[in-house]
């Protein structure tokens, strides 16, 4: 159910509103938007009469929503979400660009990127503290000596951090030490995480699985959502298919696909996506081209020495020569305000 809220009700109507639904035993979850509030219930086994709502002071109209999502729905919420992460935001009008080394491995190799990182459009850095791994013998990241790394990045670039967690304690440290959770896309269906996760009051970044259909991305975005954090990024980052030229197939697809049924931000990864640095680059600017709201990619001071994933990783002239691009078709699409 939704209730739509006319265009002059009173924070009074709206919290009339929300108190029913909770007598009622349900979830609101109000989205306030440029021109109405509209405030999704959650919670219901069954259908819920709109009688209860439709003839209350400031109520517009109260609709049954039959997709099985309801809070990313543009049904909900009919303009885009700008995600505010740190000092910056994902979304609107601006082109995001989180670029850093896949995994952290020593403060040299960190902070030489964060300075080319920093020399860039980009306001935000990754890196990975923890690294889920195939191989149970493979670098599994730095822990929370690497994410106080990260903290020093963005007190000395003032670069806003984006970083991976794999289970409820690496939420937690997360929250603590970053500015956005990464759930990566072998954890896209952990629902107990994705749950644990929606607790939070920081930005979800969550990455589509590698075999994952857009129903079941859109609904994994639903289960954060419904737990009350309503400040999810997307990202594709490639699925997998017979194809063996790259690591993966990047679905550059689904960016109008999910602009056309959510609200929801959606940016994408060309290094995973891809798994081959040459070609980074150009799938970068095709994203760019069709719609996606940001990138992520994968920068390393010597690709050649890298623990994790030095195939994909731009080196620092490669990264700043592709933000120059990227920026150039951005401009092109969504000329700048003056």
């Amino acid at each position: 159910m939704l209730i739509v809220m006319k265009a002059d009700a009173t924070q009074n109507d709206v919290e009339r509103v929300i108190g029913i639904i909770e007598k009622l035993g349900f979830r609101p979850h109000t989205m306030p938007g440029a021109a109405r509030t509209a405030i999704g219930i959650t919670g219901n086994a069954g259908a819920v009469d709109p009688a209860h709502f439709e003839n209350l002071t400031g109520v517009a109209e109260a609709i049954r929503v039959t997709k099985p999502y309801k809070l990313i729905s543009k049904d909900l919420r009919p303009e885009k979400s700008v995600i505010k992460v740190g000092n910056a935001v994902i979304g609107g009008n601006e082109l995001a660009i989180i670029a850093g080394p896949c995994a952290l491995e020593n403060a040299k190799q960190v902070f030489s990127v964060a300075e080319a990182v920093s020399r860039s459009s980009a306001k935000f850095f990754r890196g990975g503290a923890f690294k889920p791994r195939t191989s149970p013998y493979a670098f599994q990241g730095m822990g929370e000596d690497g994410l106080k790394m990260l903290a020093d990045v963005r007190d000395q670039f003032g670069l806003n951090i984006v970083t991976e967690a794999m289970d409820e304690r690496g939420i937690d440290l997360v929250e603590k030490y970053g500015d956005c959770i990464q759930i990566g896309a072998r954890n896209m269906q952990n629902f107990s995480l994705l749950k644990y996760v929606g607790q939070t009051r920081k930005p979800v970044l969550l990455k589509r699985g590698m075999s994952a259909t857009l129903d079941e991305f859109l609904l994994a975005a639903e289960y954060i959502m419904a737990e009350g954090n309503y400040d999810v990024i997307l990202c594709e980052r490639g699925i997998r298919t017979f194809g063996t030229h790259a690591r993966n197939t990047m679905d550059l697809s689904i960016v109008p696909a999910v602009h056309r049924l959510t609200h929801l931000p959606i940016i994408i990864d060309p290094s995973h996506g891809t798994g081959r640095n040459y070609m980074v680059n150009p799938m970068a600017r095709a994203g760019v081209a069709v719609g996606a709201d940001g990138l992520i990619i994968e920068v390393h001071s010597q690709p050649e020495e890298a623990l994790c994933d030095g195939a994909q990783a731009l080196t620092p002239t490669q990264y700043l020569e592709l933000a120059e691009q990227v920026k150039v078709i951005h401009d092109v699409l969504m000329p700048v305000a003056v």
